[in-house]
């Protein structure tokens, strides 16, 4: 006698050969067995949501019955129910595309045949199960398998680009100057073409999100709970929108990255009066992971022109380091001071007046903007 499983399979087989049949392909053959790529080692998964069903377990490629002489490209899977204290509900499967992981399938059962893909193609998934309540399970590990089909004669070649580039490899952290969080790097990917850039997904108690793209190979992610542990893969894309297999696993602690540190400063004697500011500094900045630009307005709030002026800070972090500036001369010392003089056309500063002036730096995790600017000596007011 036949398993019921067994014949719940059967049955998800007829119904795609069926639908096949009616879109004009002829039915008759049994696909070929699947070859799968190797899968990433199985990462550890956050902590379930309460309430959760458990993660769908024993996943299989179940390989589809299918109509010979199409070419489409499919894949079945097959796994072992998931458990809950309400009950499973359904399952769903996700597909990695050059998007992200989108829902590929929807099922009540614990089969699933998925057509319309490319044949000989190579596709990553994953399964999660849903409740009565809306929970959802953590993700099982990813699954790498080529699309197969029944035909027995040769498909069209696919127009265009369709090879993918290669698998990221040999992540690691500590590779990365001190971030306040995860940061890691790893091999660039090769392809026929060239790749355009890389995505990468942190395991979540759900399902894989991204949380970042890089056209270099490395990533820096903050906003983290401090010596927590998170999970990420990385996936290379193309300029045609091919997609790799993901990279395997990498699990790295997050860190708080160095402290900032305050300037040192000689004391000085408590001067018998407090001179008022005759200048005022505005000082705006924008930041990215290895660098920021920064724009200063100098404002003569005194009631005589300035003719002449050098304007000094200091940076709070070490790290911080000026490598390009423009309407002042600029220079920098190792004790992190700055210091911007006045152009020939821009010396004078009538009362009243402003004077505009920036630069491009570089940082290593700090980019603190500095507090306090003098100008000719004299502090200035900070806007």
């Amino acid at each position: 006698m036949r398993s019921p499983r067994y014949l719940a399979w059967l049955a998800a087989g007829a119904a795609v050969a069926a639908a096949i049949a009616l879109s004009g392909v002829p039915a008759g053959a049994v696909a070929a067995t699947p070859t799968p790529s190797p899968r990433p080692s199985a990462a550890p998964s956050p902590s379930a949501e309460p309430g959760a069903p458990t993660t769908p377990s024993n996943v299989q490629l179940c390989p589809p019955p299918v109509p010979t002489g199409t070419t489409q490209g499919y894949v079945g899977l097959c796994w072992s129910a998931s458990t809950d204290d309400v009950g499973v509900t359904g399952y769903e499967v996700y597909r990695l595309t050059a998007d992200g992981f989108v829902k590929a399938a929807s099922t009540t059962s614990t089969l699933t045949v998925m057509s319309g893909l490319v044949y000989g193609k190579v596709y990553t998934f994953y399964i999660v199960a849903k409740d009565a309540d809306g929970h959802t399970s953590p993700p099982t590990a990813l699954i790498n398998t080529r699309a197969v089909s029944g035909m027995v004669v040769s498909p069209s070649p696919i127009p265009g680009d369709s090879t993918p580039p290669s698998k990221p490899t040999g992540l690691r952290d500590n590779c990365v100057a001190d971030f306040p969080g995860t940061a890691f790097c790893w091999t660039a990917s090769t392809d026929d073409v060239g790749v355009t850039g890389y995505a990468i997904y942190r395991l979540t108690s759900t399902g894989w999100l991204l949380v970042g793209t890089r056209t270099s190979p490395y990533f820096m992610e903050g906003n983290l709970t401090t010596y927590a542990r998170y999970t990420y893969i990385v996936v290379a894309r193309d300029a045609a929108g091919n997609v790799s297999v993901p990279s395997d696993p990498i699990t790295t602690t997050a860190l708080p990255g160095f402290p900032t540190p305050s300037p040192s400063v000689s004391p000085t004697p408590t001067p018998k009066s407090t001179p008022t500011p005759n200048c005022k500094v505005a000082y705006t900045q924008s930041t990215w992971w290895t660098g920021f630009s920064a724009s200063v307005s100098i404002t003569n709030t005194g009631s005589t022109p300035i003719s002449g002026w050098t304007l000094r800070f200091a940076f709070p972090s070490a790290g911080e380091r000026i490598t390009q500036g423009w309407s002042a001369d600029w220079s920098q010392g190792p004790d992190n001071t700055v210091t911007a003089s006045n152009m020939a056309w821009n010396a004078n500063i009538a009362p009243g007046a402003s004077v505009s002036i920036g630069f491009n730096a570089s940082h290593t995790g700090v980019s603190d903007a500095p507090s306090t600017f003098s100008l000719n000596g004299a502090p200035c007011a900070v806007a």
